[in-house]
């Protein structure tokens, strides 16, 4: 492990089945004026919004309702929920739904009693909050982003076309709790059961392929990988499957629960790239980075060879005798998307909507980042956004 690090994660946890009676433990500890946030209604179809409210009243909560928030949350709809928030006088606020509705709601967290425009503050110039926070909570319904123990908030400013993440340095803004009961995954639909599959698998990527010291986090990373593909295989036969399904929820949350990036450097390149066609496409987030994933990884595979030879090799079980480290590195490249074909992803941006017209105006999006294996510059975001049609 090189470097220096501190970790701190105050989110608690309730899982499995029976999890959502834990509600009536944490709901005490907080105000009466309640903000459910929540998203296109599904959860009122399967059910589970009426168990959230009976026991919301059941703790005498007066509650207002943010609805409707979508699978990219725009600026728009964020200072509409602010204004909803302010005029409740919020003291809390429970998301139920997945990852956009618990990055919404941290986003909504942050906003609340902030003075300046939260987009111009958070999104353009990426301050802190320097206001009072709101205390968040989550019932997840979906997996794959892990929203419900970090504290990430992506917003979409489809005036812009930009699509930004922020990831808040200041562990209050993590939920102070999570509810991650499997059941409630199992009525999604195919596509959006692999798009989150492959989120979580990506996540774990992007926080592997940096470094090359002998460090826990990789061996960490591994055994998350490999779980994940052996679960996605059975729930993409069997999605009605509760233990793969289960599995696949424990292991988004501890793919960004920042665990696995403790000693690393990271490289989130495929997530700004999918960020970026997102804003243009308003795609679901884990395809578009199924659909950049290869390319980016095939670009900037020689300049760390001795890492995706190991991703291979510890992964995918390739075996390496008699090949170079960059054939083996490539076999291992090639078995990753077998496996991404399997499941159903998308694996071009041009199945998403995307077109060569846009190519320009999506480099223009990406954000540059550091911290990988290769840093990249316009022409080379062009070049693999063009790989990826």
């Amino acid at each position: 492990m090189l470097g220096n690090f501190s970790y701190c994660n105050p989110t608690k946890l309730y899982f499995g089945e029976d999890s959502l009676k834990y509600l009536n433990a944490e709901l005490p500890k907080y105000g009466k004026n309640i903000v459910l946030i929540y998203g296109g209604g599904s959860i009122k179809k399967n059910g589970i919004y009426d168990e959230v409210v009976k026991i919301l009243k059941d703790n005498g909560k007066n509650v207002a309702e943010i609805s409707g928030v979508m699978p990219n949350p725009t600026v728009d709809k964020l200072y509409e929920g602010v204004e909803i928030a302010r005029n409740h006088q919020a003291d809390f606020l429970l998301a139920v739904g997945g990852g956009s509705v618990c990055d919404y709601a941290k986003a909504v967290s942050v906003s609340v009693n902030c003075g300046e425009d939260p987009w111009e503050k958070y999104y353009v110039r990426f301050e802190e909050p320097s206001c009072e926070t709101l205390p968040v909570g989550c019932v997840l319904t979906m997996v794959g982003t892990g929203s419900e123990m970090n504290a990430g908030a992506v917003i979409t400013n489809p005036h812009t076309h930009q699509k930004i993440g922020h990831v808040f340095a200041d562990e209050k803004i993590m939920p102070k709790f999570a509810v991650l009961n499997p059941k409630y995954t199992l009525t999604l639909p195919h596509y959006q059961m692999v798009s989150g599959i492959y989120d979580i698998f990506n996540h774990i990527c992007e926080q592997y392929f940096s470094g090359e010291d002998d460090n826990v986090s990789d061996y960490l990373s591994e055994g998350l990988m490999r779980s994940v593909i052996h679960s996605s295989r059975i729930a993409n036969r069997d999605p009605q499957n509760y233990e793969a399904r289960s599995n696949l929820m424990w292991a988004a949350t501890w793919a960004l629960n920042t665990l696995v990036a403790k000693g690393k450097s990271t490289d989130w390149m495929v997530h700004m790239l999918g960020q970026a066609v997102g804003a243009y496409t308003d795609a679901a987030h884990g395809m578009t980075l199924a659909a950049v994933s290869l390319p980016y990884y095939r670009h900037i595979l020689p300049f760390g060879v001795q890492k995706f030879k190991r991703f291979e090799v510890n992964v995918w079980d390739v075996d390496p005798a008699g090949k170079t480290d960059e054939q083996t590195a490539q076999e291992g490249l090639a078995a990753m998307e077998g496996w991404m074909k399997e499941l159903g992803l998308v694996m071009n941006i041009s199945q998403l909507g995307a077109s060569a017209e846009m190519i320009g105006g999506i480099a223009d999006s990406t954000l540059i980042m550091n911290g990988g294996y290769k840093t990249l510059n316009r022409d080379e975001i062009v070049e693999i956004l063009k790989e990826c049609l």
